[in-house]
């Protein structure tokens, strides 16, 4: 090979690096696949062996996010890792995005993969229909992890910390849309940037890339916004469910500069067995500005004895 040609090779392998790096790439000994349930198509991922636990991701992430924490987990759990109806891989449905119905999801994803008994984790919208699934499903789950965000409807759940941008819950329709479209990416960089505690130490340029191109696709900022759009919704769900104090134990992780100790009180109006831990300096992207002192927390919560 000549020097011309392999200095060509070199510069066209470089230019290719950022495309190639919006790709998300499968943890070893996991396979991904897609299931037909609740009237959706739901992407998953799974692996290990073991007791069930089931991760759900947040916005403006997919389940991608848990892909660090994937490894740990498989060494002595069956793990299921789906992105939530309208995310990631999965269909961009025209409704059913209020947390109940996605949690129904979730639910007949573990029960077609042949499971009953689960614990889940969940951050941000991901712990809402981490209690949603639990609320309605109690006697079929062990443990639950809820991970920086609220309850809608819980307790005086309208001066979270995370209400600061109000008007991004009403952000949705035709304009938004238009607004958005091709902008994805400057959307999305005023939550990773502005909710972490440092924005140089929030999401990752490379899963920024993954995200956005996620999002961009099919219909996803629509799904997006109507996850928000529930919200109303989900507070007179969760207002019933609330009603029912559940049993199983509960774990809940906090960025010290996101919601910090209010999540952990809501969850005290939901739940007998409680324990709250607010992660030091940490903003609301806990997987990523804290996964140091949050992976060994998760992994040794989901394996303590007892159930």
């Amino acid at each position: 090979m000549n020097k011309g040609l392999r200095t060509l090779i070199v510069l066209f392998a470089a230019l290719a690096l950022p495309a190639i790096a919006q790709e998300a790439k499968l943890p070893k000994g996991f396979v991904a696949s897609n299931a037909t349930v609740n009237g959706a198509r739901i992407h998953y991922m799974v692996g290990g062996k073991g007791p069930v636990v089931v991760l759900l991701h947040g916005y403006a992430q997919t389940s991608h996010m848990w892909t660090p924490l994937m490894p740990l987990l498989a060494t002595t759990h069956t793990v299921i890792v789906p992105d939530l109806r309208g995310f990631g891989g999965s269909e961009r449905t025209p409704g059913g995005y209020d947390k109940k119905t996605m949690a129904q999801d979730v639910h007949a994803l573990v029960q077609k993969l042949g499971h009953d008994k689960v614990k889940v984790v969940g951050h941000d919208i991901g712990l809402m229909v981490a209690y949603a699934y639990v609320a309605q499903y109690p006697a079929e789950t062990q443990r639950v992890i809820l991970m920086d965000a609220f309850l809608p409807g819980v307790g005086d759940w309208q001066h979270v910390w995370l209400l600061r941008d109000l008007w991004h819950f009403h952000f949705y329709g035709e304009t938004p849309l238009a607004l958005v479209k091709g902008r994805e990416r400057i959307y999305f960089e005023h939550f990773w940037n502005d909710f972490a505690a440092d924005r140089t130490k929030s999401v990752s340029e490379a899963d920024r890339r993954i995200y956005a191109k996620a999002y961009a696709r099919d219909g996803g900022m629509r799904a997006g916004f109507e996850v928000f759009r529930n919200f109303e919704q989900d507070a007179k769900d969760f207002a019933v469910f609330a009603q029912t104090k559940l049993d199983m134990p509960f774990l809940v992780l906090a960025g010290e500069k996101a919601s910090g100790t209010f999540l952990i009180e809501q969850t005290k109006l939901v739940a007998k067995n409680v324990t709250g831990v607010v992660i030091p300096g940490s903003g609301h992207w806990l997987m990523d500005e804290a996964r140091d002192q949050v992976m060994p927390k998760i992994v040794e919560f989901l394996n303590a004895p007892g159930l």
